[in-house]
């Protein structure tokens, strides 16, 4: 709809006021006059790996993590938000579908939460591309254009490149690049025209 940011990327301005989202990119599942939800593309985990995830959620025997397919064994858990931190959020390419489980956001990305995708994904079945997230960023209706107004995030239409190819340290830089600005150009201190 119109005037909604579904599809984008959020991107911290730095002087975002709340330091859990200090220099986050923010994949925007869904928006609409009752709120937001988007999951945190930029913020890989320290202590989490999916082989180890994999293992605990009886997606796969143990004996079985060091065969899975390269690119499920070396993907990166995100910090996807603070919200629901227990729950997993796989966003990926279209070439994968289930079926009242996964939501289309746009033509190029899509969001499944349940353990079927994973199970999936461990099988060598999954998308082409993905990125797995813990929990995910939410605001209630109002809360986000409150706080674009007041210069906490950018936007612009989301590149799956960003999302699903860079490393998540350069995610930040390459978001407000696609904006069109120089990072180094940036300021803390934000003001209105």
């Amino acid at each position: 709809m119109a005037g909604y940011l579904d599809g984008h990327l959020l991107v911290a301005m730095p002087g975002m006021p709340d330091e859990r989202f200090d220099r986050t990119v923010i994949f925007l599942c869904a928006h609409s006059a009752d709120g937001a939800m988007g999951i945190v593309i930029n913020k890989p985990t320290k202590d989490v790996s999916l082989p180890d995830l994999l293992v605990q959620l009886d997606v796969i025997p143990a004996d079985e993590a060091i065969r899975l397919p390269r690119s499920v064994g070396a993907m990166k858990v995100m910090k996807g938000g603070p919200v629901e931190t227990s729950r997993g959020f796989v966003l990926h390419t279209p070439d994968f579908f289930i079926d009242q489980s996964t939501l289309p956001i746009d033509g190029s990305i899509c969001l499944t939460a349940t353990v079927d995708i994973l199970r999936a994904m461990a099988r060598g079945n999954g998308p082409d591309r993905a990125m797995f997230a813990l929990g995910y960023a939410g605001w209630g209706a109002g809360q986000l254009e409150t706080e674009i107004q007041k210069n906490g995030w950018l936007s612009c239409p989301a590149d799956p490149e960003i999302v699903f190819g860079a490393p998540a340290e350069t995610k930040y830089e390459g978001a407000l690049r696609k904006i069109g600005i120089d990072p180094v150009m940036l300021s803390p201190i934000a003001g209105n025209a």
